[in-house]
């Protein structure tokens, strides 16, 4: 049976606004991850995981400044497919890492809802879609590419 016209009309109505809604979520992501790196570079907003002073060469502080400047370049839409990539296998790390085999001491600790990390499982897959899919609409790395190329 043919698609019904009305549901192409309406799919073709929505197509138009894609690059749009994936520029929205590329900005969100990358705000709300920065605020991870801040919480361990500053301290702020408060109620971080990190305590005591910040040390740029440990674990945790690759990881905040991988998520204070890649949350940074996210948001500007600025080398976004390789710096999505970067962050989605932080994330997948962070979940295997610190989340997965903390919950294996916990009852039902397997699942991400209770380990604690189902926020690194969701930024993994964002992330990994930005890296095929790109930045989406307001990118500042559309302003440096050629014309004939499509951006980043």
């Amino acid at each position: 049976m043919p698609p019904s016209s009305d549901r192409v009309a309406l799919a073709e109505r929505l197509a138009i606004w894609s690059p749009y809604s994936l520029g929205a979520l590329r900005i969100m992501a990358g705000l709300l991850y920065m605020q991870h790196g801040m919480q361990k570079y500053f301290h702020f907003p408060p109620g971080g995981h990190v305590t005591g002073p910040f040390n740029l060469f440990s674990l945790f502080g690759i990881a905040g400044t991988l998520e204070l400047f890649g949350g940074a370049l996210l948001a500007l839409g600025l080398f976004t497919r390789p710096t999505a990539f970067l962050l989605s296998g932080q994330m997948a790390i962070g979940y295997f890492m610190f989340h997965f085999v903390q919950g294996l001491s916990m009852p039902a600790g397997i699942f991400p809802v209770v380990n604690g990390g189902d926020l690194a499982i969701l930024f993994c897959f964002v992330f990994l879609n930005f890296t095929f899919c790109g930045p989406g609409a307001w990118s500042v790395g559309s302003l440096f590419s050629r014309g004939d190329e499509t951006p980043e």
